[in-house]
């Protein structure tokens, strides 16, 4: 991570949302997304180019209430869906709002999980998560602080495709029969997550086609 080209950012322009456009919000001026969780279920942006590392970062506050059974986040992903992805998390487990879950992918294999007690509950106000990504080393930060490093090691895999920094809120309860996330309760809804202060790389844009 010694290149200095790596940590300049600039704030997100454009976004492209997946599913549930009503349920996500963008204002350019002030560089804030809102994402919400309801009947509709929920939704998901991700920026509109892929980045071939960086450093990627956002002021968030997960949704007040009994969140228990929501997944929100702010990762990055070489595409979603893709079974062999390459991917670097940050993952709030809404049973509990004072951890965060990170983890990577690389050519589809994850199960690389740590959990971080935060020290304040992550709906408690804004707080600011950041992924610093380079050829040989992650980097997950939490309020300027480097809370967990992961280095590429010989012989094992570690992300290398450019991708697209994503953002979403979902419900997770199906998946390990509830222990993951929590069960889904729903007796607040709708939930709100709110991001601000977006930053993406500068320079480090990979142009593509494809949809997501």
């Amino acid at each position: 991570m010694a290149d200095p080209a790596l940590h300049q950012t600039q704030p997100i322009q454009e976004i492209a949302i997946d599913y549930t456009p009503e349920a996500c919000t963008h204002c350019v001026d002030t560089n804030s997304i809102t994402l919400t969780y309801d009947h509709r279920g929920g939704a998901r942006w991700r920026s509109t180019t892929r980045f071939l590392y960086g450093t990627f970062s956002s002021l968030i506050q997960c949704a007040k209430g009994n969140t228990s059974g929501l997944n929100l986040n702010i990762y990055l992903s070489s595409l979603e869906g893709d079974k062999s992805q390459d991917e670097i998390d940050f993952e709030f487990l809404g049973k509990d709002k004072t951890i965060v879950q990170t983890n990577y992918y690389a050519t589809g294999t994850g199960n690389r999980e740590e959990i971080h007690d935060l020290g304040f509950d992550c709906s408690d106000g804004f707080h600011e998560y950041v992924i610093k990504w380079g050829p040989d080393l992650i980097e997950w930060l939490i309020d300027g602080k480097v809370v967990r490093r992961a280095e590429r090691k010989e012989g094992e895999g570690f992300p290398n495709k450019a991708m697209f920094l994503y953002a979403s809120v979902w419900d997770a309860s199906y998946i390990d029969e509830g222990r993951w996330t929590g069960p889904y309760v729903g007796c607040d809804a709708p939930y709100v997550c709110l991001y601000k202060d977006i930053h993406v790389p500068v320079g480090s844009a990979v142009n593509c086609s494809c949809d997501s």
